[in-house]
């Protein structure tokens, strides 16, 4: 399964978003189960911001090698479960083909019990930056949790 996060411009949430997948989907020993990212208005090849690849070394993780991509028809036929940081990027998946693979990472990590977007950190100072990789990294846990069951009934408690 392929999951892809998308945000505004592909070098704050959605790559934080991958990241945390990636990097939990090697501490669960998950396989079949990759991520990536891209972003509706991306400047192609932007590296991850400053504040972003500050918190995610602070969480051990490497966003160095992140190159903003900008969404494509493709990345969104390829993908099997597409998340959204806000509408705007749900609107913008749903009218390039990707409506019946998209959610917004709130709502699909909280099973619909939340619709809120993720605040956009860019700009913030890195106490921003931190608050939203802690959100981040609880929704995508709650999302990666939400994935292997439905992958495999048997694994749910």
């Amino acid at each position: 399964m392929h999951l892809l996060f998308v945000c505004t411009g592909n070098t704050c949430r959605s790559p934080l978003a991958e990241a945390i997948a990636r990097h939990a989907v090697l501490q669960r020993g998950l396989v079949n189960l990759t991520a990536g990212s891209a972003g509706i208005s991306a400047w192609e090849g932007a590296p991850a911001s400053d504040g972003s690849l500050l918190v995610a070394m602070e969480h051990g993780i490497d966003l160095a090698p992140h190159r903003a991509r900008m969404l494509s028809p493709t990345m969104i036929e390829e993908a099997d479960l597409i998340l959204t940081m806000g509408p705007s990027h749900l609107e913008r998946v749903q009218a390039l083909g990707g409506a019946d693979r998209v959610h917004l990472l709130t709502a699909f990590a909280s099973n619909d019990t939340s619709a809120d977007p993720v605040v956009d950190p860019f700009g913030g100072d890195l106490e921003v930056y931190r608050q939203t990789f802690a959100e981040l990294s609880e929704l995508v846990h709650a999302t990666l949790d939400r994935v292997v069951n439905l992958q495999d009934p048997t694994t749910r408690s």
